[in-house]
């Protein structure tokens, strides 16, 4: 179950206060997140570098400290980055790496694309703006695009406390995850679980 919620604790837009979370912490979560990659998360980002196209053009969506970035670039794959934090985008920047601001909830999206990249990222977004956000990500997409995501999964919404604020958690099924991908004119081709910090769905999916 989501970790519950104390009366009054959280106040205002859920977006804009679990960004401002990640303002907050973003050195010690770089420092906490190992920047190698294997098991799941490994696999998944192999699977995308062998399926783009020579070539091809990568969107990366909450590029964080820039890990996941920097193991497709070593396979080969050249990735635009951009993050909603600022403190990311200064972490990346200190690292000689550009990351250009973007909020994949309430901005447009730049393309298109051949593939878009967002793991750890859409568990924030609130139920009622996800099918919005899936759209806007397929519509960033050449047809036959790929997207690889990953998402909690479970049961019901939530928030995650911290010292250094409050991030907004949403858990959905595969099965009606699957569902709001076809909705948006994604069809799911790969999926894997990670069992972790929570229940994690990974998946690859493709643009009709």
């Amino acid at each position: 179950m989501p970790p519950s919620t104390p009366p009054g604790r959280v106040r205002g837009d859920a977006n804009r206060r679990t960004i401002d979370g990640y303002e907050a912490c973003a050195r010690d979560y770089a420092a906490a997140v190992d920047p190698t990659r294997s098991g799941v998360g490994e696999a998944a980002l192999r699977r995308l570098a062998g399926d783009v196209p020579r070539g091809a053009r990568v969107l990366e969506i909450g590029s964080g400290p820039g890990w996941d970035a920097d193991f497709l670039e070593g396979l080969g794959v050249a990735i635009d980055r951009t993050d909603a934090a600022a403190a990311f985008r200064e972490f990346q920047a200190a690292r000689g790496r550009a990351v250009a601001p973007l909020d994949v909830v309430e901005d447009a999206l730049p393309g298109p694309y051949d593939a878009i990249v967002a793991l750890c990222v859409l568990q924030h977004v609130e139920r009622e703006r996800f099918d919005d956000v899936l759209r806007k990500i397929a519509g960033a997409l050449h047809p036959r695009g790929l997207f690889l995501a990953s998402m909690r999964e479970g049961e019901g919404d939530g928030w995650e406390h911290d010292e250094s604020g409050d991030y907004r958690l949403v858990f959905w099924s595969a099965d009606a995850l699957r569902a709001r991908l076809r909705e948006a004119g994604l069809d799911v081709e790969w999926e894997a679980r990670h069992h972790g910090r929570g229940d994690w769905l990974y998946f690859v999916a493709r643009r009709r």
